[in-house]
């Protein structure tokens, strides 16, 4: 299983491809790094909801991705997901 990568921007307008640990709507969660060196950070939407922010060591970085385009990456990758079981 090939693992998913995103591209997010430091405050320092650089642009690091970092994997992806685990998604939701709600929140994303990515590593930074390789082996014992890797730092995992939680990023959460911002107010508007047109991206998600969170901190590194006391640096920001920003996935530049709104809500709704996670909510439709989330349906369009796992389908299976989004069926609504019976409530027995």
């Amino acid at each position: 299983m090939e693992s998913e990568k995103i591209q997010i921007r430091t405050e320092a307008g650089q642009i690091l491809e970092v994997e992806v640990a685990g998604k939701k709507s709600d929140a994303i969660w990515v590593v930074l790094g390789e082996g014992a060196h890797s730092i995992k950070c939680k990023l959460t939407p911002t107010r508007t909801g047109r991206a998600y922010a969170g901190t590194v060591m006391g640096r920001e970085i920003v996935y530049e991705r709104s809500v709704q385009q996670v909510r439709e990456d989330l349906a369009r990758h796992r389908p299976e997901q989004n069926l609504r079981k019976p409530s027995r």
